[in-house]
């Protein structure tokens, strides 16, 4: 289990600023969600990648090991970081450190909502919060290091491959 504090916190919400994308698209939304089936396959994970975009799933994998319930974490996830503008994790860990549970902190259902680590905003600089990439399978800090390690390398990837100015 990780300390939780608001330094924890505060490098959380590091996370989301350093990790936004300069634009945001469906076939930038494939390659994203290729790049996650690409590090689950070479390490042998049971997980399910789910990547959307105002509203619209637009790339969605489930490896083995896998189960539909998976499914239904990746929505729950997901709709937590569309309605709060953070991280799963972020949220779950901030009610974790008030010590109030999160459905209860912000009133909403847990068959709805599910504030456990592994869904991230996918933000547009300049524009804000236009989706969300999501795992489910690992315990939820390995589901939220996963993405994050993930984009790190997506995005560094795309920052070189950009033809200079």
């Amino acid at each position: 289990m990780t300390f939780i504090s608001q330094e924890f916190l505060d490098d959380l919400l590091a996370q989301e600023e350093r990790l936004q994308f300069p634009a945001f698209d469906n076939e930038t939304a494939l390659a994203l969600g290729l790049h996650l089936v690409e590090l689950g396959r070479a390490r042998r994970l049971p997980i399910t990648v789910d990547v959307r975009r105002a509203g619209q799933q637009l790339f969605h994998a489930a490896l083995a090991g896998t189960s539909p319930d998976n499914d239904e974490w990746v929505v729950r996830k997901s709709a937590v970081v569309m309605r709060f503008g953070h991280s799963s994790y972020y949220m779950g860990r901030r009610s974790a450190l008030k010590d109030v549970p999160f459905h209860e902190a912000m009133l909403v259902d847990p068959r709805e909502y599910a504030a456990h680590g592994g869904s991230f905003p996918i933000r547009v600089i300049g524009t804000g919060l236009v989706g969300t990439v999501t795992v489910s399978g690992l315990p939820q800090h390995e589901d939220h290091a996963l993405v994050v390690e993930a984009l790190d390398s997506f995005l560094a990837g795309r920052a070189s491959a950009a033809p200079p100015r």
